[in-house]
């Protein structure tokens, strides 16, 4: 009997020295489970995301957001009188060069840099058959390096691409894919046809017009100009003028502040015609420039 009772006594006491115990051990685990995980070091980063990386760090201090005012009294930049689009810088003089249909019925041309540089540019010259406009900064401030020019000619389907602009307002965006097509042909309802032009499956949105479309080595391939999509947004086709282009017009719209009528990859077709095409028929499927809205339909 007294054996049975000691038992009762000792089991008893364990009991009670666990319910004594037992409440920090919950607390802590309690904690332990709410502090999380130990966060491991990442490691090196991929050669790709190294390349990557490269590009965005040596050419996006070059490329800035452009806002065209199109009101004269409008110097915020208001949205129901003015437009957003890319410009990247050209050379040491303070020419940039961005798509004509951003620069189109400006004022006043209003640039933000990645440093948050904020400068004022001027229109020196425009070429519409191409999309392409030249600015220059009014003041003889500091610029960023120009972006390295590199080939059109030479690219291959399949090849990488990098777009970096302003789509949405959502400045220094760098978007990757790959060219996805060439020479392809884009027109609009005004008779306007333009070949060789870039084709990337990099997403380019409202807002990237003018930006520079870069090869893996961070050289200047083209300027984004275009979107195939009938609502507006990107799906995967975009367009690019290629640089062949530029290092053509750019040095011509510097030395004489014009541009004459362009006989290679571009022809200019009759307006009547080309409304006569949309009479009776159904619409073409539509690309659509960044900004101002103006359509082009895939050949």
């Amino acid at each position: 009997m007294y054996g049975r009772l000691k038992r009762l006594g000792v089991t008893g006491f364990l009991v009670l020295m666990t319910i004594v115990a037992a409440p920090p051990y919950v607390v802590n685990q309690s904690y332990s489970a709410s502090a999380g995980s130990a966060i491991e070091a990442r490691g090196n980063v991929l050669e790709y995301e190294r390349v990557t990386i490269a590009i965005f760090d040596r050419v996006s201090p070059s490329v800035a957001q452009v806002t065209a005012i199109l009101g004269a009294n409008d110097s915020e930049g208001d949205e129901a009188s003015s437009k957003r689009g890319t410009a990247f810088v050209w050379d040491a003089a303070g020419h940039m060069v961005t798509s004509y249909h951003v620069a189109q019925d400006a004022k006043s041309l209003m640039l933000v840099f990645a440093s948050g540089d904020i400068r004022r540019a001027s229109i020196v010259g425009v070429a519409p058959d191409v999309d392409l406009a030249v600015i220059r900064i009014d003041d003889n401030g500091p610029l960023p390096p120009p972006i390295s020019i590199g080939s059109s000619e030479a690219l291959k389907v399949g090849q990488a691409a990098f777009a970096i602009g302003n789509p949405f307002g959502l400045d220094q965006t760098l978007t990757s894919g790959i060219i996805s097509g060439l020479k392809r042909r884009i027109s609009d309802l005004s008779g306007l046809e333009a070949t060789n032009v870039i084709q990337t499956d990099a997403a380019i949105n409202p807002g990237n017009s003018g930006g520079p479309l870069l090869n893996s080595a961070g050289r200047l391939i083209g300027v984004n100009t275009a979107l195939y999509s009938p609502s507006g947004s990107n799906v995967g086709i975009g367009y690019a003028i290629p640089v062949e282009v530029l290092n053509r017009v750019v040095p011509k719209l510097i030395r004489d502040d014009q541009m004459s009528t362009l006989s290679i990859g571009v022809a200019v077709g009759d307006k009547a015609l080309a409304q006569r095409r949309l009479k009776g028929g159904k619409r073409p499927k539509a690309a659509r420039n960044h900004v101002g809205h103006r359509y082009v339909k895939l050949r």
